[in-house]
């Protein structure tokens, strides 16, 4: 009887076997590299066109320069409602957050009567075109304080971003405090903690990184807005409104300088707060 051996070769896959089960092997990676390129295309334009030395336009190149990043403030506008923009983010933020908050810990933490309709009714802001919501908050600020003697301007604005950051707020909260587990808190008042101290020193600190987060989200929600904005602002010119009105003649240098640099600022935030999460997850606990 003789037995038949193969060769070891003879089990070796082709050239376009190895190069399919490579790509088998590596689509995930060459999927998330070719999406992370599309989105930070815009990004790169940005920051490339920030050194060009235009003209009255900023749309084709004509040459290398440092000036635009020398003085940011060069344009008329720019520098002005940035500081609208961080004004109105600021504000818009805080008070978003704190009743956001409250609200995620009433529909967590309570019953009461209308809390399923009061459930769903947080997503409508959210669902709403923008267009529409501007046009409603439109008609009524000018009906509504026209009574009381206030304008279109700063106020109206941040009253409006208030409106719309409150449900991104209350979503992003609720599902940080649905997370919990509920016997922590059981057991810091079996130890005889107040409801006070309870909440203070066990539940906000477990909540506190969803809270983070909300008012980050709403910060950028409100810095980014230009719908709602453009229809509640009247003269009141915030940096996205500036960019629009820019456009029409060529967006200048100095608004890609500004641009990129909150897109920076943006990053490091974001990769310090992970840097400090992993060196308290690696601190070693006594």
């Amino acid at each position: 009887m003789t037995s038949s051996t193969t060769s070891p070769q003879a089990y070796r896959p082709s050239s376009a076997k190895r190069g399919q089960l490579w790509l088998a092997n590596h689509f995930a990676i060459l999927t998330a590299v070719a999406v992370l390129l599309y989105l930070f295309l815009p990004v790169a334009y940005t920051f490339a066109f920030s050194f060009n030395d235009h003209g009255k336009t900023n749309i084709v190149w004509q040459g290398f320069t440092f000036r635009h990043w020398q003085d940011p403030c060069g344009v008329p506008g720019a520098c002005s409602s940035l500081v609208t923009s961080l004004q109105v983010g600021a504000l818009s933020t805080v008070v978003a957050t704190v009743l956001g908050t409250l609200m995620a810990l009433a529909m967590v933490r309570y019953r009461f009567r209308g809390k399923a309709a009061s459930n769903m009714l947080i997503f409508v802001p959210m669902a709403t075109p923008e267009i529409v919501m501007g046009a409603a908050l439109l008609t009524i600020f000018v009906q509504g304080f026209a009574n009381i003697g206030l304008s279109l301007g700063f106020w109206t604005i941040v009253f409006a971003h208030i409106m719309f950051c409150l449900s991104f707020v209350v979503v992003t909260v609720k599902a940080r405090i649905q997370s919990l587990d509920p016997r922590i808190e059981e057991a810091a008042q079996d130890l005889y903690a107040s409801p006070m101290q309870t909440f203070w020193q066990v539940t906000f600190p477990l909540i506190l990184p969803g809270i983070l987060g909300a008012a980050m989200l709403a910060f950028s929600l409100s810095f980014d807005d230009f719908i709602i904005t453009n229809f509640v602002s009247g003269n009141e010119s915030t940096f996205p409104k500036f960019v629009y009105v820019a456009s029409r003649r060529g967006i200048p240098a100095e608004a890609n300088v500004i641009g990129f640099s909150m897109f920076v600022i943006a990053v490091l935030l974001v990769v310090g707060a992970q840097v400090v999460n992993s060196m308290r997850a690696s601190t070693p606990k006594e």
